[in-house]
């Protein structure tokens, strides 16, 4: 095989629906919190309409406020801790070792990250978080006991763009530094939007799955294979040229998200051994 230069790879993926089977609050936060799914969604929907407020706002105020009303402290320890009880869609816990194999037999470095409006602290005691070179989502403040007062990154549906910026410039860690992720760059300092491909499940990723199409990269919409409703999103999405796949959220080997991102990557591949061969002046 020709050695490629500029050979890494980002793989995005949102989290609730995506790669978890629900949204990871009601696994485990909500229950910690003795308050039904239904009720927490309908009062987050309340603080949206009274004070015209942003959805993550919302749900992040009224996490706080209800762990007040129920004297239960929203502890980073302990939320994490909850995280490990979220669950996943088939195949997902295999899935980074065998892209990464597979990215790696084609001359591929391939990373990956997620950009989600979930919470932070619950994503990183899940299972999968070791495989993330980061993670991009809603997050809290804590006081000197870790208990959380105040939210300290919003990321919605819009504002998830912003991420993939920072990940094609590799500005990924100063996320309080606006100057930094606008600054100028030539394209050769640049992840090329061709070596991006992003996971996401339904409208909050449309900006995203958006944005990576319209630049030549690619976005995939997977839909939960028990619910039709999702998968009638999914097809609406790909209808609109919105995403440029579809597939169930099936991550096993040999199912057709698997084949999809194996033929993306392989199409990369090929891509930068011709250009390596293209510009070999020495005819070797």
């Amino acid at each position: 095989m020709t050695k490629v230069k500029n050979n890494k790879v980002a793989l995005m993926y949102d989290f609730d629906l995506t790669l978890s089977l629900s949204y990871m609050q009601e696994f485990t936060l909500l229950p910690s919190l003795d308050y039904s799914s239904a009720d927490f969604w309908t009062v987050c929907g309340d603080y949206c309409l009274a004070h015209n407020m942003d959805k993550m706002l919302s749900y992040m105020y009224a996490i706080l406020s209800l762990s007040k009303q129920k004297n239960i402290p929203i502890n980073y320890a302990e939320m994490k801790k909850q995280g490990e009880k979220i669950t996943f869609f088939q195949g997902v816990e295999t899935w980074f070792d065998r892209i990464n194999e597979y990215g790696k037999s084609l001359g591929l470095q391939v990373e990956h990250y997620i950009i989600s409006s979930g919470l932070k602290e619950l994503i990183e005691g899940t299972s999968i978080a070791k495989y993330f070179k980061r993670i991009f989502a809603c997050s809290f403040a804590y006081d000197e006991n870790n208990n959380a007062f105040w939210p300290s990154q919003i990321v919605n549906y819009t504002t998830k763009t912003q991420y993939i910026y920072r990940i094609r410039k590799n500005f990924i860690d100063k996320l309080y530094d606006d100057k930094e992720v606008n600054l100028f760059l030539d394209d050769d300092q640049k992840l090329p939007y061709e070596h991006m491909i992003y996971f996401g499940d339904g409208e909050t990723d449309i900006a995203c799955m958006q944005l990576i199409s319209d630049k030549g990269g690619n976005s995939i919409c997977v839909y939960s294979p028990e619910n039709e409703n999702c998968r009638t999103t999914a097809y609406k999405l790909f209808d609109e040229k919105r995403a440029n796949f579809v597939a169930k959220a099936d991550y096993r080997a040999g199912e057709r998200l698997d084949i999809i991102v194996k033929t993306l990557l392989n199409n990369i591949s090929t891509k930068l051994q011709l250009k390596e061969l293209k510009t070999d002046k020495n005819g070797n």
